[in-house]
């Protein structure tokens, strides 16, 4: 039966390459019709021949992922967001280096195995070349987003597959990588690929943007739009120059808004484009550029643009401003007002100066990291590194190597001079092993190993001494980890000399003042103010994604704040949504009692179970439909 599906498919293919048109099918799409005939012509593949996939050594892999080891740590969250939008069953989401090579890969744990056999490995080559037409490999070749519907596969064995796939550039207009979502599921229609092809350009372009900011944090870097209210969003212009006003990189989207060329614009003064003096340019520069500006192109068309950067004016230095009230000082970038958190904060410190481990438990976006680099940052070793490894980030056949390292030649494709693991990083600081409960069974009897002994055994190399503070972060419940056997018990002990439980955020006496401190952060220099209807709608949602959430928010209404002012129609419809939920009903005179008392039950359970639908829907004894349908009656969305 497989065998009579690849003869019929590798018919069709030589058809379509024979020149023989078609009016349906893969082979009317002209893109789809010049990849097939690129790998006949080109890389002589057969399409009816089943091959294993080309699987990179490990060492190449880890030097791969070394090479982009800040665009895995930006994609990383954006990935994760991704699987969820999708719903995440029957989606493997997947980043590869510009060659098409497989760096990271986000799906179920139950569904791994299947789209491994579908060839979608860790290290798997999926280029043209390698593989025929495929979202990840045509996606390379065209430079452009795609997707390969089942049929459309070149080779016969990737026929259930369908991809959707976007390229990331880099500054400079180089490929980068391909953000790629593939399923496996054989009910995907084309035009269902709509939604998620849409999504996966998006995730590029914000990949693409948080890249290019990062990439010139410390050069002016001019952000501009045709909409006030676009400058700060994923569509706008970035253009970075340097002190001379000369053009160090654009993005595309710049050189749309400027109708112009990459080649016509690097080196070029950036008055050339502007009609603003160069020193009335950098007198508007803020260290956070959040507040915009009208600025007219050269030709008279109105943008409007931030600049990053340090104003020109000499300033006198200044001591960082504290905190009114707070009462503990060295508590680095983050608001410790909250009783409770202040008397864990100071038992956290005098424990971690006694070499005793921490293990800081706390929901998703609670401010464990935080919380950890605050220790670190009161502690003698503030001097020293402070080195965080996320355990349930990394795939798990690299993990061992990102954390103990590996000597040079000790595998094939190991790199000569070898690499330093995250223990080695943090000798004389701290390290920081995030969700330690994702961490492989095999890895916790080695660190268990190098907890007792102080020493690290790289791959292949010889013991080595280190000098190093582990603090541990977990959102589950390690205990009941240790009951069904995934954790080791004894680790477990050995890593919690002292538990300190995070509070939500949403238990926190302190929230006022958290969000003034939040939102001083992310407008920097620019004076936003909250209207009492706003401000209390803000302090009466539950943020179910914590401290993570309401920085989010944050960031976004400050972004698109053109008065200065925040108000309650400015508010996300959940967190106004939430906030009507939340407050008190007028003495018990509501008309319909049973109404608000169902939209109240759905939004706890939804609070409870972090708006896992399956979850609420089997708390609440209903269908997931049923569930969706009560939803919409009460008007309940989530915000993305």
């Amino acid at each position: 039966m497989q065998n009579n599906h690849l003869s019929r498919h590798a018919r069709q293919v030589l058809t379509v390459t024979q020149g023989k048109a078609q009016l349906h099918g893969p082979g009317s799409d002209p893109s789809i019709a010049r990849s097939w005939l690129r790998c006949l012509e080109d890389y002589h593949l057969d399409p009816a021949q089943s091959m294993a996939p080309t699987v990179l050594e490990h060492g190449r892999v880890l030097e791969s992922r070394e090479r982009l080891q800040q665009v895995l740590q930006i994609a990383g969250n954006e990935m994760n967001s991704l699987h969820q939008q999708l719903s995440g069953a029957g989606h493997a989401v997947l980043l590869t280096d510009a060659r098409g090579v497989i760096l990271n890969c986000v799906t179920a744990a139950t569904e791994r195995r299947g789209f491994e056999r579908a060839g979608l490995w860790l290290g798997a080559d999926w280029s043209e070349a390698r593989e025929g037409t495929n979202g990840i490999g045509t996606c390379l070749v065209e430079r452009q987003a795609l997707t390969i519907h089942q049929d459309e596969h070149f080779r016969g064995r990737h026929t259930g597959l369908t991809c959707s796939a976007s390229p990331v550039f880099d500054p400079h207009g180089e490929l980068l990588a391909v953000l790629d979502v593939s399923s496996a599921r054989p009910d995907v229609s084309r035009q269902s690929q709509f939604h998620t092809m849409a999504l996966v350009n998006l995730s590029a372009k914000m990949i693409e943007s948080c890249y290019f900011l990062r990439y010139f944090e410390n050069q002016w870097l001019l952000r501009f739009h045709l909409q006030a209210e676009s400058v700060g969003l994923f569509s706008e212009g970035l253009l970075a120059f340097d002190g001379d006003g000369r053009i160090c990189a654009v993005n595309q989207s710049a050189l749309n808004l400027l109708a112009t060329v990459r080649g016509g614009a690097l080196g070029k003064s950036v008055e050339m484009f502007f009609d603003c003096a160069l020193d009335e340019l950098f007198s508007r520069a803020t260290t956070h550029a959040s507040a915009s500006w009208p600025l007219r192109t050269r030709d008279g068309r109105l943008l409007f643009a931030s600049l990053r950067g340090q104003v020109r004016q000499p300033v006198p230095p200044s001591l960082p401003t504290p905190v009114p009230g707070a009462k503990v000082e060295k508590a680095g970038t983050i608001c410790l007002l909250d009783p409770a958190l202040q008397h864990d904060f100071r038992r956290a410190v005098r424990v971690f100066e006694r070499d005793v481990p921490l293990l800081i438990n706390g929901e998703t976006g609670s401010g464990k990291e935080a919380f950890a680099k605050a220790v670190h940052q009161a502690s003698q070793r503030r001097d020293r590194a402070f080195v965080a490894l996320n355990c349930a980030s990394i795939p798990e056949s690299l993990i061992e190597s990102e954390l103990f390292g590996y000597r040079g030649g000790s595998f094939t494709g190991a790199r000569k001079e070898g690499m330093r693991g995250k223990l080695q990083q943090a000798d004389g600081g701290t390290l920081l092993l995030d969700e330690i409960g994702d961490m492989p069974l095999a890895l916790q009897t080695r660190l268990l190993r190098v907890l007792e002994d102080r020493m690290v055994v790289p791959i292949g190399g010889e013991p080595q001494a280190v000098n190093v503070r582990i603090i541990s972060a977990t959102h589950r419940n390690l205990l009941g980890r240790v009951e069904d056997g995934s954790f080791r018990e004894d680790l477990y002990y050995r890593l919690n000399g002292l538990e300190v439980a995070l509070p939500a955020l949403r238990e926190r006496s302190d929230k006022a003042q958290l969000l003034d401190f939040i939102l001083a952060e992310e407008a920097g220099d620019q004076a936003i103010s909250v209207e009492p209807a706003a401000r209390d709608g803000l302090l009466a949602f539950a943020w179910p994604g914590n401290v993570r959430q309401l920085r989010n928010v944050l960031r976004t209404l400050v972004a698109l704040c053109d008065d200065g002012c925040i108000k309650l129609r400015d508010l996300p419809p959940i967190v106004r949504q939430g906030a009507v939920a939340a407050a008190p009903l007028p003495q018990g005179k509501s008309e319909l009692p049973l109404e608000d008392a169902e939209r109240t039950a759905l939004l706890s359970s939804l609070e409870q179970h972090r708006w896992h639908m399956t979850h609420v829907a089997a708390q609440l004894g209903v269908s997931r439909n049923t569930l969706y349908r009560k939803l919409r009656k009460h008007g309940i969305a989530r915000s993305l």
